[in-house]
């Protein structure tokens, strides 16, 4: 069997690792097998927290929704019902930001009898 040298491919491969460790702390951005272990860990955990960021958004949107709605004496639910009746098709981003910023736009929403 001929022997293989690996030099230029490893050595990509290794280097194409430790650029992504660039940062990291300690031996996991300089050696080669920590480095891979926790870049791997890294990547996993940007892919599960990418989908969370999601979540979390819209959780915070609804929290800001329905707190200023209760001070207008109405549950979120009764809110969100009440708008898609009166057909306002606004997303609950614009709509925390509406509660956020310009508290008499929001106002004006919930006086549209």
């Amino acid at each position: 069997m001929t022997r293989v040298k690996r030099g230029f491919v490893a050595r990509k491969r290794r280097k194409k690792v430790l650029n992504l460790a660039q940062g990291f702390r300690g031996a996991s951005s300089i050696l080669f097998r920590t480095a891979n272990q926790q870049t791997m860990k890294a990547l996993r955990y940007s892919y599960r927290d990418r989908n969370q960021r999601k979540r979390q958004f819209r959780s915070l949107w609804i929290t800001r929704i329905n707190a200023q709605a209760r001070e207008f004496g109405m549950t979120y639910h009764e809110f969100m019902y009440y708008l898609r009746s009166k057909k306002i098709c606004l997303n609950r981003k614009i709509l925390s930001q509406l509660a956020l910023k310009d508290v008499v736009a929001f106002n004006s929403l919930l006086n549209l009898d």
